[in-house]
């Protein structure tokens, strides 16, 4: 049976909170994995203003695991048509050209609001929602492809991408992503349009890979990558989101993708960080990304860099299978089904 409804108080915003006892993390049961345990972990780190940094007013879509991670998994776009008073939403275009209002998040009822619609996990757009054309954020991926992990991602951003961005005179904000790859956020000046800013991550992971000993790659296609850190230069592309700092994640022990400094990055463990210890280490140590929004930084350097691959003959790289066919994109397909490069590459 269902347990019954209670009312949280959230900044003085009355928030139902339904079903408190259900499970939602089968491992940690009734004694860490419930609901409430959930909704109770994102009022928390809502409140204290770190998670609400994180998504203040930007179009945010919704991983909804209504009866639990075992369950069914709800990817929600459009917000919910009936909906409380407080919670508004913003205009945005999907790369098919149709438009959604989405989800904008103003308050910390926001947060705990869709917690209680059964999200794990929330997924921000790279922009604000009073111009959402231009992102304000590059995200870089580091995503371990079989065979590699997370000490793997973690080598590659601290040997390779950390003295390039020195050397670029920009300033990278690393997360763990609650599994094993990790994220790198860099605050920008929302001057450009999605396809520049993309463009700049190109540039950007480029360099990295031609430095990283061939332990990266950006290889579009599973084939090609081998045992290396992915980096993924779609995750800048339009409608691409990676989840929020502070969101719980779909793993058995309810981990969180959490901001670390630097300097705690060299030896981190992911799995300590979870719903039931992270916001004890917010309350000790602060937010790692709680001034990145004091210098918003130019991407100049980077679109110069992606000149100079232009000039050397490296082009655009694919988009997602879902995007319509982009001007400059190469063949979307991958090589060994295209039959022009198997036909070329076939002895004689």
């Amino acid at each position: 049976m269902a347990s019954p409804a209670e009312e949280l108080d959230v900044d003085g915003v009355a928030v139902r909170l339904s079903n408190p006892d259900k499970i939602y993390y089968p491992k940690l049961g009734a004694e860490g994995g419930t609901k409430r345990h959930l909704v109770e972990y994102y009022r928390t780190v809502a409140l204290d203003g770190a998670l609400l940094t994180a998504l203040f007013d930007r179009p945010t879509h919704l991983q909804r695991f209504p009866d639990g991670i075992e369950g069914e998994e709800i990817y929600q776009k459009r917000v919910p048509a009936k909906r409380p008073d407080h919670v508004e939403s913003c205009e945005v275009t999907f790369p098919s050209g149709r438009k959604a209002d989405v989800l904008r998040v103003r308050s910390a009822a926001n947060i705990v609001w869709a917690a209680n619609l059964g999200n794990i996990t929330f997924h921000p757009w790279a922009v604000r929602c009073p111009d959402v054309d231009h992102p304000d954020e590059l995200r870089i991926d580091l995503d371990p492809q079989p065979g590699t992990g997370f000490g793997d991602a973690r080598a590659v951003a601290l040997d390779v991408l950390r003295p390039l961005l020195d050397e670029l005179g920009l300033v990278g904000y690393p997360k763990t992503s609650g599994g094993r790859g990790l994220h790198v956020y860099l605050r920008i000046e929302p001057r450009w349009d999605f396809i520049e800013v993309r463009r700049a991550g190109i540039a950007l992971a480029r360099e990295i890979e031609r430095r990283s000993g061939d332990r990266a790659t950006t290889n579009w296609w599973k084939e090609g990558r081998g045992e290396r850190i992915f980096l993924d230069f779609n995750q800048n592309a339009r409608d691409k989101t990676i989840a929020s700092a502070y969101s719980a994640r779909k793993t058995p022990i309810a981990t969180v993708s959490t901001p670390v400094t630097w300097d705690e990055l060299v030896d981190v463990d992911p799995d300590d960080f979870t719903i039931a210890t992270v916001p004890a280490l917010l309350a000790k140590r602060g937010d790692p990304m709680a001034t990145m929004g004091d210098v918003a930084q130019s991407l100049d350097v980077l679109l110069e860099m992606a000149e100079r691959d232009a000039a050397n003959g490296l082009g655009d790289l694919p988009y997602p299978p879902n995007y319509p066919k982009m001007p400059g994109e190469p063949k979307r397909v991958q090589p060994s089904r295209d039959r022009d490069l198997n036909r070329k590459n076939k002895p004689e």
